[in-house]
Order: structure tokens, then C-alpha cells, then sequence
């Protein structure tokens, strides 16, 4: 069998007893590429001397989408992040409609996001690009689900799919999170369909619990065949724990997603 996509696994959620520094060594070790969430929780002098394959970082620590101030803070923070991404080769950085707080709360919450706000995100989200296109990276738009970020705007799959289709800019491309779109809307494979053309990731874990592969009620076989059938080869991400062993998990979404 050939390995087709880009495997990846965020680093933060695996061995999390362990340095951050084994868990990326060992991921790159298992030929995974290495997925990380702040930069400013680690030395990035240590990250810099390990030679893997950094996929995807949290591109911002504060701002949002939909309003002046938050858009300057977005702003501001996608550039700092960059610079220091580019110290570990970081081509991809992840946003959301407004900045988490803790256990993933928004820190700008709005149940309901008016015209203006839809507006203002669009504009926000091409000055970004604007920014990118400079630095000759890509930003990407994550969905989540109202359960565990509740109020959080432009987070269901359809919005953000609105949101970077309408922008149509190869300098935004969404991050297409399965767990989320599962609990928020479920019908994975046609919203894969639907997303494909500006899918920049996909992140998987199952659900409940936000384990790996084959310990809920995804089949992610299933999926991973029609992603592979819809010519989608980009970068598959494991952002999910361990539900016992991590290696053993690593090992379920390799051999799900390995066509």
C-alpha cells in the first residue's frame, strides 16, 4: 500500500508527560510531520535545532475577525508569529474567528454575527492574505463546533467555508477539522466534497472523546477513500489524543489514512 497523504499529528496532545522536544524527535522519528499550537510555549532555540517537519502552527495569539480593534490585533500577531515561524520553516498557520481563551472558550463570543461582521471578516481575512502572499506563506481558517468553543463566530464548517471561498485568495485555504464538522454538522464526506477546493488541511479525531481513528463513531476509512478518490493528497493532520497508547494510535490513523 502507498502512502498518499501528508501525515502529520499535532505534538501538543501526544505524551504530553514527556519535553516537548522528545515528542516532536520521536513523531519525526515515525515519520510524521509535526504539528504544534503556540509558539510561545516553547524554546524555540531547542524546536529549531530538531530537524522535522514542522506542518502547521496557531498563526495568532490574539485578535479576531469581525471588528477594528480585533482586526489590528489579528494583524499584528499573524506577523509576529511568522517571524518567528520562520525559524522552523513554518509554511501554514492556523486562525479562528476570534482568539480562544481557556479550555478553548472565545474570548469574543456572538451567537449571531450580523452583515457588518461578515463584512469586516472578509476584509480582515484579504489583509492577511495580503500579508502572506508577502511572506509566501499560507493562512488557514479552522471550523470548530459550538459545544466546546460556544459563541465562537464564523466556526461551523459552513461558515467558514463562506468565509475563504468568498476571499478565493491561494493565500487562505481552510482547515477542515472532522471532529468539529462531526459534532457540528456531521455529513462528512459531501461537506469534503463541498470544501475540497479550498481545503489547505484536514484534521481528524474521532468522536466522542477525541481519540484517534476507530475508538468512536467515524469511519474514517471511509472517509479517507473519498478524500483519496476526490485527488485530495494535501497534509492530513492527527490532532486528537491517545486514547491508551500512542503509538498504537498512531499506528490506527496511519492505517486509515494510507490508501
Amino acid at each position: 500500500m502507498n502512502q498518499n497523504f501528508q501525515l502529520a499529528a499535532c505534538a501538543e496532545m501526544m505524551w504530553q508527560k514527556k519535553p516537548i522536544e522528545w515528542r516532536v524527535e520521536y513523531l519525526n522519528e515515525l515519520g510524521f510531520g509535526v504539528g504544534l499550537w503556540h509558539l510561545g510555549n516553547h524554546d524555540i532555540k531547542i524546536l529549531e535545532s530538531i530537524d522535522a517537519n514542522y506542518t502547521i502552527v496557531n498563526g495568532y495569539l490574539e485578535g479576531r475577525l469581525a471588528d477594528d480593534e480585533g482586526a489590528d490585533m489579528l494583524l499584528k500577531s499573524v506577523s509576529e508569529t511568522i517571524e518567528v515561524g520562520k525559524r522552523l520553516s513554518i509554511d501554514r498557520y492556523n486562525l479562528h474567528g476570534t482568539a480562544l481563551g481557556e479550555e478553548g472558550i472565545p474570548i469574543w463570543q456572538h451567537d449571531e454575527v450580523s452583515k457588518r461582521m461578515w463584512v469586516k471578516a472578509e476584509d480582515t481575512l484579504n489583509r492577511i492574505c495580503d500579508l502572506a502572499e508577502k511572506e509566501v506563506v499560507v493562512c488557514t481558517l479552522e471550523n470548530l463546533n459550538f459545544l466546546d468553543h460556544p459563541g465562537c463566530p464564523f466556526a461551523s464548517t459552513s461558515d467558514v467555508l463562506t468565509l475563504v471561498s468568498s476571499v478565493n485568495r491561494p493565500e487562505l485555504r481552510m482547515n477542515l477539522d472532522l471532529y468539529h464538522t462531526q459534532i457540528g454538522d456531521g455529513d462528512l464526506i459531501r461537506w469534503c466534497e463541498k470544501c475540497l477546493p479550498w481545503i489547505g488541511e484536514v484534521q481528524v479525531a474521532d468522536n466522542p472523546g477525541r481519540f484517534e481513528p476507530g475508538t468512536g463513531e467515524i469511519n474514517f476509512k471511509a472517509v479517507a477513500k473519498a478524500l483519496f478518490d476526490m485527488n485530495y493528497r494535501g497534509p492530513v493532520a492527527l490532532e486528537a489524543y491517545a486514547k491508551g497508547n500512542e503509538e498504537e494510535a498512531l499506528l490506527a490513523f496511519k492505517e486509515a489514512f494510507t490508501m
